[in-house]
């Protein structure tokens, strides 16, 4: 019994990362022209950020997505990006968790009118692919630079 609600909440979980994959449709770069999908969303600032909003109890993998990701910046893009983690549940009223209608594990790069929604690529690669997250990571934030 056990094991299947194991499996039956691993399937959750999968389901809801895929749905939140295409809801953005992959990259999910939005521009001005794309208000109305759900995703887009327009920042003040022309500096590129990335937000990893996480819960408080997290998995291997949710630990592995925010470090592979903050090393990534940090040792690539010292000064140019800013990596922010953000505890979503303990901080529910904090005004990104609203901006972004944030309600599970996200890892998001903004620039500007353009955001990219990496959560899929980071979460299907962090812990087992360290090096494939890394290299779309880079490949993104470079596209935005």
């Amino acid at each position: 019994m056990k094991k299947l609600i194991s499996i039956l909440s691993i399937m959750l979980f999968v389901g809801a990362i895929s749905a939140n994959a295409q809801c953005c449709s992959g990259a999910a770069k939005s521009g001005p022209n794309a208000a109305g999908d759900g995703c887009a969303v327009t920042p003040q600032s022309s500096e590129v950020k990335a937000y990893y909003f996480h819960a408080t109890k997290r998995c291997v993998t949710c630990e592995a997505v925010e470090k592979v990701a903050k090393q990534t910046i940090e040792e690539n893009y010292k000064g140019k990006v800013t990596f922010e983690s953000i505890n979503r549940e303990e901080d529910k009223d904090n005004p990104l968790v609203k901006k972004y209608k944030i309600s599970g594990q996200t890892l998001l790069l903004v620039k500007g009118d353009e955001m990219v929604d990496l959560t899929s690529s980071a979460f299907m690669n962090a812990r087992t692919k360290p090096e494939k997250f890394e290299k779309r990571l880079k490949s993104e934030i470079d596209e935005l630079l």
